[in-house]
């Protein structure tokens, strides 16, 4: 994803500062025409898999944001029924290499599920492994061992190169296997992301891309690569194809509504420029927005401001310069559980994405079916190039206050056409109304042109056709946007929708005389007229609903409004050849939350999908297949219609199900902040006694205090420093480093100095902190606990930024002798030889209560304290609370949900982390938020059996802190899904013997 808080106009403020388009020094193919693969080629129009073109229509997810192998399945079907083609994905090197030299792809690691249920659902996948990711991730996806590499990382250092062998070979010999040459699933392969920014005075590393390349030939990499600058600089162009991400309405999701006009104009002009020999490629397009700790704003606040409004402008702007490989980041984003994010980024990474955190569909996932159902439906798009892009205001309306991009099919002897009308300022609400000048295949038009006008409401845009085939019906233009289209025993079925309201018209043309076209279902009127010679229009105005019109008897028009369109879904049954490949055969069904998959056998029809509620079903398809429909088994009760469809009505069986009142659990509770206390021995923490570092900030303290040197790099860490008094002493002065968001607090043994609360702008911090004189030559002990947020990304290559120390930067024993206090550190226990090697790296941190395993189901807490979060602490300090509870979910639903907290958001201020069953996936900060609910989902919490929750309070302010309340609610309850979810590992508590 795009660097925190890069804004559209990076490539002009590079520029600005001295940094150019980069040559291409050589490209890995020099084929001319087609290039070719065994199962794979492509040329300047698309990508070709087994010599079919294909238009790719990608969404992202990533594998290490939902630890459950048991969803992907779902998470795919979700994809698969929106019509997109395929999926892209990243891996983690931070995860997979978490001590240098031991990579693993085990357990929720294991990429092999994950390709597998794509393969099932249907899908092609794009894999995007790094080295470097980005993707709001700890460290860009660079392991926390490289902060003390003493090279330039994102270079051709030889140290740099060294270090990422092991995992690159690893993860491309896995690739390899699953690439599409060898049967799987996965055509493109993303090496490096975002390449684009280079940090003076070093420039584009062309001997690092060549290494890189390098590899993946020697891992027997053998589909084509692509690289994905961040704007259409001509960077990393030595790949086969090269592409460039897009973000450009912005992050800005406490306001959702205040866009600026920034739909890209020039895109196509880049290309010609960059890469005319490939198909036009956006590796990432904007799908949604990260949100920051202390925001004003919501991921719900994401979802509004590139929701169905934003899809529909800028989306469409992308099909009218006809980008043919093209990835929505992201389309699930799942959760930044245990220390996944960097400091920008909060637990959640729900991203607004279409597909929500709790695997929930947006409004905006079923504006996207529209588009996806479209262009798949359109071959003709896969070859289709722009033909106006330079001159597209007031092009063909006459209206300055409209763009019109002219879309055309290059190869095709039909030349269908798109006219992408969208307001020049995509920022306005106002209504335009406008006609249409197009040239077709029956001469200049004018439309509508049986008269009246067409209207485009605001952020909107539209899609009209001209020479567009749907089988054997010639549509000689259409203003009613098209849905899809099927055959359907010997008849054309064309779908097109508008919004209530809207006037539209539909042309078919005839080789003999024209049928009169009449309304066989619905209440909506229609008006007919002739178009040219053999041609006749039908025009509408768009109700709510739908409305069915026979055109003769060999086509069928259905006209709905938006809403309803949202309804009809379009699957195509698996042959034993393809699977869910397949494009034969589509039936069409309206009704249903979602409806995941259909298939056809001599008896009749199979539906499988999900009811959120009552839902009125219609089945365009075969006759044959209308025998008899189950739907998830379940026989349906049809009638037939007058037009040779079928439909029934189904109720969602919804369970009641009552979920545990978290407050009345019976809860224990011990103290997690041992450390404190006189009789504490940390003779067995690290010793922080180093004198230099590797780090690129030099150090400004008498003894090296960055973790990472230390081999900690993630959750909380925690120091203490020994001094004898002089008597002299009055105070200290310190400053910490955490990245943004983060806190910390402070000592003097048992007695508390205070806290840094932490923000959503500040990295470090600085304390002054006083106390009373101490009697000389007594030994005492400065602690101190801080927050860690994660490891700083690493865009701008060779600068080295993830090396950012977390750690105490600046101390000052103030009255007293500085360079005497010894310190010792303690982070997660083991370190980079971490104690879980179920739940990875970076679920645990250094609490007291982590390195015991406390938060782990099967710790004996029997002995501890009856207490309870919600009752807390009474001072500053940590708390820690178990308690278990019951679920028994019904079979054959879908509840997601998520554990919610409801604390003031001015005091007291607290720090808390959720563990479900052992994993950590909720850390709440009362002060900054914005996030209160955390989903968890199934397969983490345990929807069949006892689940053991675990909270670690920590108290930031000398009065302690509680939690106002913390609750376990659904987030939804649907009927369907897909069948019984095995639990991820919950590997049980067991003695650890060297936690300390």
């Amino acid at each position: 994803m795009l660097l925190t808080r890069l804004t559209c106009l990076l490539g002009a403020a590079l520029v600005s500062v001295g940094f150019k388009v980069s040559e291409n020094p050589a490209r890995r193919q020099e084929d001319a025409g087609l290039t070719a693969r065994p199962t794979i080629s492509w040329d300047e129009y698309s990508l070709k898999i087994n010599g079919e073109r294909i238009f790719i229509f990608s969404g992202e997810v990533h594998p290490f944001r939902l630890p459950v192998h048991g969803l992907w399945p779902d998470v795919f079907q979700k994809v698969k029924a929106l019509g997109f083609t395929a999926a892209s994905f990243y891996t983690h090197w931070g995860l997979h290499e978490a001590k240098q030299g031991e990579v693993s792809f085990d357990g929720f690691l294991d990429l092999q599920p994950f390709f597998d249920a794509a393969k099932d659902a249907g899908l092609y996948l794009i894999a995007r492994p790094g080295p470097y990711i980005n993707a709001e991730t700890a460290g860009g996806g660079f392991p926390g061992w490289g902060v003390r590499d003493t090279g330039l990382w994102r270079t051709s250092n030889a140290t740099y190169v060294a270090a990422y062998q092991k995992y690159m070979r690893a993860v491309s010999a896995i690739i390899a296997k699953n690439q599409i040459t060898n049967g799987g699933p996965i055509i493109l392969y993303q090496p490096e992301n975002e390449y684009s920014g280079y940090w003076p005075p070093t420039t584009e590393d062309f001997d690092y891309e060549n290494e890189l390349l390098k590899l993946l030939d020697e891992s027997g990499i053998n589909i084509p690569t692509i690289s994905n600058d961040v704007w259409p600089g001509g960077h990393f162009k030595s790949v086969d194809i090269y592409g460039h991400d897009s973000y450009p309405n912005g992050f800005d999701c406490a306001h959702p509504y205040d866009w600026t006009n920034s739909v890209p104009l020039d895109f196509w002009q880049s290309h010609l420029v960059n890469s005319p020999e490939d198909p036009y490629t956006v590796p990432e397009f904007q799908g949604g927005g990260f949100d920051p700790w202390g925001s004003e704003g919501s991921y719900e606040g994401c979802a509004q401001r590139l929701g169905p409004e934003f899809e529909r402008i800028f989306y469409k702007n992308q099909y009218s310069i006809a980008t043919q490989i093209f990835n929505i980041y992201m389309l699930f984003g799942g959760t930044n559980w245990g220390g996944i994010a960097h400091p920008g980024v909060y637990t959640s990474y729900d991203y607004g994405s279409a597909i929500a955190e709790d695997r929930t569909l947006r409004e905006k996932y079923y504006e996207l079916k529209l588009q996806a159902q479209f262009l798949a439906a359109t071959p003709a798009f896969t070859t289709m190039r722009p033909i106006n892009f330079d001159s597209t205001n007031a092009a063909f309306t006459g209206d300055s206050g409209l763009n019109t991009t002219q879309t055309q099919d290059a190869v095709g002897d039909k030349k269908t056409t798109f006219y992408t009308v969208r307001q020049y300022d995509s920022t306005s609400y106002n209504v335009k109304t406008y006609k249409l000048t197009v040239p077709s295949s029956a001469g200049d038009l004018t439309l509508p042109a049986l008269g009246g006008s067409l209207t485009l409401s605001g952020r909107d845009s539209k899609i009209h056709v001209v020479d567009y085939q749907a089988g054997n019906t010639t549509i000689l233009y259409s203003t009613g946007e098209i849905f899809t289209w099927l055959t359907v025993d010997g008849k054309d079925v064309v779908f097109v929708y508008g919004s209530i309201g809207e006037l539209h018209e539909t042309a078919f043309t005839f080789s003999g005389p024209a049928p009169t076209p009449k309304v066989v279902s619905g209440s909506g009127q229609i008006s007919t007229g002739p178009v040219g010679s053999g041609s006749i229009a039908v025009q509408y105005v768009t109700n709510a609903g739908q409305t069915v019109v026979e055109v003769g008897p060999k086509t069928l028009l259905f006209i709905l409004d938006r809403a309803t369109a949202y309804n009809f879904w379009v699957l195509h049954p698996p042959t034993s050849k393809e699977g869910y490949f397949s494009k034969k055969n589509p039936v069409v069904v309206k009704g249903g939350y979602l409806i995941r998959s259909v298939e056809t056998s001599p008896t009749g029809l199979s539906i499988k999908g999900d009811l959120n509620g009552t839902s009125e079903f219609e089945v365009i398809a075969p006759a044959a297949s209308l025998k008899s429909i189950s739907f998830n088994g379940k026989i349906l009760k049809t009638t037939s219609t007058t037009y040779g469809t079928v439909i029934g009505s189904l109720k969602a069986d919804i369970p009641s199900v009552a979920l545990p009142d978290l407050t009345k659990l019976k809860w224990k509770a011990a103290d997690s902040l041992p450390e404190i206390s006189s009789t504490y021995s940390d003779s067995k923490w690290t010793n922080a006694n180093l004198k230099n570092t590797t780090n690129p900030r030099p150090l400004t303290t008498t003894w090296n205090l960055y973790a990472s040197d230390y081999g900690y790099h993630t959750g909380n860490i925690l120091w203490r420093g020994h001094f004898n008094s002089s008597g002299a002493e009055t105070g200290i002065n310190i400053q910490a480093q955490g990245g943004t968001g983060f806190g910390y607090s402070v000592w003097l043994d048992s007695t508390f100095l205070g806290s840094f609360y932490g923000n959503g702008a500040n990295t470090t911090w600085p304390l002054e902190l006083s106390f009373s004189a101490l009697p000389a030559g007594s030994a005492h002990i400065i602690t101190l606990l801080q927050d860690h947020m994660g490891l700083e990304q690493d865009w701008w290559a060779a600068q080295d930024d993830f090396k950012q120390p977390r750690g105490i930067l600046n101390f000052e024993l103030v009255g007293g002798d500085t360079a005497s206090v010894l310190w010792k550190v303690q982070g997660n226990l083991g370190g980079e030889n971490f104690a879980d090697k179920t739940r990875g790296a970076l679920n645990e941190g250094g609490l007291y209560a982590e390195r015991q395993g406390w938060h782990l189901p099967g710790f004996k807490d029997a002995n501890w304290t009856s207490s309870s979060p919600f009752q807390g602490i009474s001072k500053a300090g940590i708390g820690f609370y178990r308690t278990t509870f019951n679920l028994n979910i019904p079979s054959g639903v879908d509840y997601p949900m998520a554990l919610v907290a409801t604390n003031s958001t001015v005091g007291p201020h607290l720090r808390s982390k959720f563990y479900v069953n052992g994993y950590q996936f909720g850390k709440y900060v009362n002060s900054l938020g914005p996030q209160k609910s955390f989903p968890v989902p199934q397969g983490i919490l345990n929807y069949k059996g006892e689940n053991t929750l675990a909270v670690a309070l920590w108290g930031l302010d000398a009065e302690g802190a509680k939690l106002d309340g913390l609750s376990l609610k659904f987030t939804a309850q649907i009927q369907g899904g897909i069948g019984e979810i095995q639990n991820a590992p919950l590997t049980p508590w067991s003695k650890r013997p060297n936690a300390v």
